[in-house]
């Protein structure tokens, strides 16, 4: 469906294969020692709250992705990752490896939430 998608800043040519880059870049990103350190300071404090977590390792997360984002030609700023998570999003529909990185990124900053699938409503 997208073989290749345009960026409206930079000119940057947006493919599967290229957003598989990004996303592998970032997870790498966020993996090295530094990162990897702040990253669990943060959870450490924020520990199973959602609303601490989304203070404290949600932000660092898009610092960092933003960083990447960057050198591959988007905006270092909130509408370049705005634009970047739009053409993920639409990719997803036809990669499962892009839903696969983007769930990992994911992954850092949302605690794993039990659900019962046996009730069909969530209380």
């Amino acid at each position: 469906m997208f073989a290749v998608l345009r960026s409206k800043f930079a000119g940057v040519k947006f493919s599967s294969e290229t957003a598989k880059q990004i996303l592998m870049d970032i997870i790498r990103c966020v993996n090295q020692p530094e990162n990897s350190k702040k990253l669990s300071e943060a959870k450490a404090s924020a520990g199973k709250e959602m609303i601490l977590m989304m203070q404290h390792v949600f932000p660092l997360v898009m610092q960092l992705q933003l960083e990447v984002i960057k050198g591959h030609g988007f905006p270092g700023n909130r509408e370049g990752l705005v634009q970047f998570s739009q053409l993920i999003r639409e990719m997803e529909r036809d990669d499962m490896e892009i839903v696969r990185l983007r769930s990992q990124i994911r992954a850092i900053y949302l605690p794993p939430i039990a659900i019962n699938t046996t009730n069909d409503i969530l209380i």
